[in-house]
């Protein structure tokens, strides 16, 4: 075939697989990937898509990012839309709300202009364009983010995201409350809690190597909560990865006659060696993930059999659909998921989509249902919350209620050790 019939026979290819793609509204992926056939030129500035997702009625796009801050510790974003939708997000490291803001700003760039819907093409692309990718506060950053644009995607569908995910597997989700004295447990209880958790009580800040007299009374507060609860509610124990590892066997040791429902963070978080090493010397389940980000953290927790309970945070760990893959690596390793969450009702929302959609949930964490932030905040009952039915993350914030909780200055505690002034892990 000559040349010029080549050439001729190539565009006629080209134009009918260009009019199939638009037939079927995939030409105008709006933000999505770039067509193989006809690559942008390397240092071309990106242009919005003029087209609009399958199915979808209206082109969306991306207008603002506007992030707050939020009483008592918060971060709060809102990912504003040509057609007034707006999507919730929380993007927050903990005492540091003012840098991930600015972490939030400088994804803006990026965002504004695209289809928010297309939410693993931007995660993907917001991520590994990164050159230095990762860490808590760009991670944290990105989840927030991610969070809106699944929020945004479900309410332009009309669907909760766990729909979206593949369907609910289960109708309610289990929440826990955090404790420390009998009269919590027994408060908690009245309020419809059956699951708790709580801190290790030695008396004071644990040193290296602890005392008998340190554990004993860390062993004996935990009995007192056990009695309080009684044998079928839950309680789980947090090491806060502040023992270290020549104390916290033998504190473990201490707390299995009380059975607790896990161990979190026995020693520091990123010693997975030594985590190993604890959870095949006791019967009690360990957990940890809480500053372990991506499946590429959580990938070596479960190669090496460190915890048997992961404890992702949806705010930290790379977002919604992240977690949702941290869930299935750990369904094949026989793990379970308890998503970490001491953080507000948007962050507890983004949670609950995801463990309404896993098999393998465990229970959820929190430290607020909603109640002066949310227009219809989360209703406990029998120590669970319904999943929601409202399209993205099922929630709406009541601006009113939160007109007095902007703004803060929440940093992380300082703590010196009361012997000789030393530095104290929080």
């Amino acid at each position: 075939m000559s040349r010029k019939g080549k050439q001729s026979g190539g565009v006629a290819r080209r134009s009918l697989l260009q009019g199939t793609a638009s037939a079927l509204g995939l030409g105008s992926l709006a933000g999505g990937p770039a067509s193989a056939a006809s690559p942008a030129p390397p240092q071309a500035a990106p242009q919005p898509p003029a087209g609009r997702l399958p199915g979808a009625r209206e082109i969306i796009r991306i207008t603002k990012l506007e992030t707050f801050l939020v009483k008592p510790r918060w971060l709060f974003l809102k990912v504003h839309t040509n057609a007034g939708l707006v999507g919730l997000g929380e993007p927050i490291t903990e005492g540091r709300a003012l840098t991930v803001a600015r972490a939030v700003d400088e994804l803006a760039p990026y965002l504004i202009g695209k289809d928010p819907r297309v939410v693993v093409h931007h995660w993907q692309a917001m991520y590994r364009h990164a050159f230095y990718r990762g860490g808590p506060i760009l991670t944290s950053a990105l989840s927030g983010v991610e969070q809106a644009l699944w929020d945004l995607a479900g309410k332009s569908l009309g669907a909760p995201v766990y729909q979206m995910l593949g369907g609910p597997t289960r109708n309610r989700v289990r929440l826990y409350s955090h404790a420390g004295t009998p009269a919590q447990i027994q408060e908690g209880m009245k309020r419809g809690y059956t699951a708790f958790k709580t801190g290790v009580a030695g008396g004071r800040p644990a040193r290296i190597i602890e005392t008998k007299g340190f554990v004993d009374r860390a062993a004996a507060n935990f009995a007192r909560l056990r009695e309080a609860a009684g044998p079928e509610i839950d309680i789980a124990i947090d090491f806060h990865g502040a023992i270290s590892p020549q104390t916290s066997k033998v504190l473990i040791k201490a707390l299995e006659p009380y059975q607790p429902m896990f161990v979190e963070e026995p020693v520091n978080c990123q010693n997975h060696d030594i985590m190993a090493d604890l959870a095949r010397s006791t019967h009690l389940p360990i957990a940890t993930g809480e500053r372990v980000f991506t499946k590429w953290g959580f990938r070596e927790v479960l190669e090496k059999h460190a915890a048997s309970i992961l404890q992702p945070d949806v705010c930290h760990a790379g977002g919604i659909f992240e977690v949702r893959l941290i869930a299935g690596m750990a369904e094949a390793y026989y793990a379970a998921i308890a998503p970490h969450n001491p953080l507000g009702p948007i962050s507890l929302a983004a949670c609950i989509q995801v463990d309404a959609s896993i098999p393998n949930f465990l229970c959820q964490e929190q430290v607020s249902l909603g109640e002066g932030y949310l227009k219809e905040p989360f209703q406990l009952v029998d120590g669970y919350v319904n999943i929601p039915t409202r399209p993205g993350l099922g929630i709406e914030l009541d601006d009113n209620l939160m007109a007095d909780k902007i703004n803060h200055d929440w940093r992380n505690p300082e703590s010196y050790h009361p012997d000789d002034g030393s530095v104290v892990d929080w």
